[in-house]
C-alpha cells in the first residue's frame, strides 16, 4: 500500500517552536512525531509514503536524506504554493493509480488501519473516513452516518448542544484512484469542504468508520503537552521511546542520564541521553530531551524540554515547553503553557505566564 502524509502546514499555533522546526518533526517523548506516524503506517503494511511538503521542506529532506524510513520508501512532493488539503493530496499522489491511505501530519493515533481498509473493502467504498469521538465537537467537523457507515452529512463546527453527533473527522482516509482523479490538479481545493461534500451530493460511495482508538491532534500547546503525558502513560504502548529503560516504576532513562544525589524525580518521567539533574532539583511528570541540564534546586513540573535546554539554579518550569537549546535563567519562572523557542532565553528572575519567547 501507498500513503500520502500532509506535512505542509506552518504550525502557527505552536510558534515559536515551529519557527525553525516543522511541527511534524517536533519530538513527542524524544522521538520526532513524524517518525512515530511512519512507524504506525509501516506496521499496517504501507511500503511507500509521499510527504506533501510546503513549509520548511528542506528540513524533511535533511531528516530523511536516504529517502527511506525502516522498510518504506519516502518521496517528496513540494508545493510551490498552498493547494489546500485535496489539492495537496492530488499533487502528492500524481502518478499513483491504486488505493491510497491519506493522513494529516499532526494526528497521533493507534487506529487499526487494516480494520479501516477492511471496512472500506466490505462496503465497496470509493472513499472512507476514519471517525473519532470527542466530548465537545464544536471545534471540529462532525460526520453523522447510517448504521452501515454511509455518510449522511458534514456539519462544520456545530454548537455543542446542536451537533447531530460527536463523531468527528479524524483526518485519516482511504481513497480509491477514482476519487483522486476527480480532484483538479494544481488548484487549491479542500477535501473536507469540497471533495467529500461533492461525493455526497453525487451519491458516490462515501463511508466513515467509527473508532475508539487513541487519537490526538498535537497542534496546540496544550495538546502537545498532553501527547507527552499520554505517551508516558502508555497510550502508544511502553516503553515511551524504543531505547528507554525503566529504572523504577514510571521513571524512564535513555542512555547515560545523570540524577545527582539529593535530586528528586517523580513518575512519570522520561530523561533523554546525557540529561543532568543537579542536587536539590525536582522533576515531576515531565520529558527532558537529550543533554538537558537542570540546575540546583530548580523545579520542572508537567513540562517538556527539548534537546540541550538549560534551567538555571532555582528556576521553575510549570506546564510549559522549552525549545531546543533554550535557557531559563536563575530564579526565572515560566508557567501556563509558556513556550520558549529554540535558543531563546528567559532572563534572570523573569516570571512569565502563557508567554511566547522567541530568540
Amino acid at each position: 500500500m501507498k500513503a500520502v502524509v500532509l506535512v505542509g502546514g506552518e504550525g502557527t499555533r505552536l510558534r515559536p517552536l515551529t519557527t525553525t522546526t516543522p511541527k511534524p518533526l517536533l519530538p513527542i517523548a524524544n522521538q520526532p512525531f513524524l517518525e512515530r506516524q511512519l512507524t504506525w503506517l509501516q506496521s499496517a503494511g504501507v511500503t511507500e509514503v509521499v510527504l506533501s511538503l510546503g513549509y520548511l521542506p528542506d528540513a524533511f529532506i535533511e531528516h530523511f536524506p536516504d529517502g527511506r524510513f525502516g522498510s518504506m520508501t519516502l518521496r517528496y512532493a513540494v508545493e510551490a504554493e498552498p493547494l489546500g488539503t485535496a489539492g495537496a493530496i492530488r499533487y502528492a499522489a500524481d502518478g499513483i493509480d491504486e488505493r491510497t491511505i491519506v493522513c494529516n501530519g499532526d494526528v497521533l493515533t493507534t487506529l487499526d488501519l487494516p480494520a479501516l481498509v477492511a471496512f472500506h473493502e466490505a462496503r465497496g467504498a470509493e472513499a472512507t473516513i476514519a471517525l473519532t469521538q470527542v466530548k465537545d465537537p464544536s471545534a471540529f467537523g462532525v460526520v453523522p452516518t447510517t448504521s452501515e457507515g454511509a455518510v449522511q452529512a458534514f456539519v462544520e463546527k456545530p454548537p455543542a448542544d446542536k451537533a447531530p453527533t460527536n463523531w468527528i473527522n479524524a483526518g485519516i482516509y482511504i481513497l480509491e484512484p477514482s476519487v483522486l482523479a476527480q480532484i483538479p490538479l494544481g488548484i487549491n481545493t479542500s477535501i473536507e469542504r469540497e471533495t467529500f461534500p461533492r461525493m455526497l451530493e453525487d451519491q458516490r460511495g462515501l463511508y466513515a468508520m467509527q473508532s475508539d482508538a487513541y487519537w490526538l491532534d498535537i497542534g496546540t500547546p496544550d495538546k502537545y503537552l498532553q501527547a507527552h503525558h499520554d505517551v508516558l502513560a502508555g497510550a502508544l504502548g511502553l516503553p515511551p521511546v524504543a531505547d528507554a529503560i525503566e529504572q523504577s516504576p514510571g521513571i524512564w532513562l535513555q542512555g547515560d542520564a545523570i540524577v545527582h544525589p539529593g535530586a528528586h524525580v517523580e513518575a512519570p518521567v522520561l530523561l533523554g541521553h546525557g540529561v543532568e539533574v543537579a542536587a536539590g532539583a525536582r522533576v515531576e511528570a515531565s520529558v527532558l530531551g537529550a543533554r538537558c541540564s537542570i540546575g540546583a534546586d530548580a523545579r520542572v513540573r508537567r513540562s517538556v524540554l527539548l534537546a540541550d535546554a538549560h534551567m538555571g539554579p532555582d528556576s521553575e518550569c510549570d506546564d510549559s515547553i522549552l525549545g531546543a537549546a533554550a535557557v531559563l535563567g536563575p530564579d526565572a519562572l515560566v508557567a501556563d503553557q509558556t513556550i520558549v523557542g529554540a535558543a531563546a532565553a528567559v532572563a534572570v528572575g523573569e516570571q512569565l505566564s502563557g508567554a511566547r519567547v522567541d530568540a
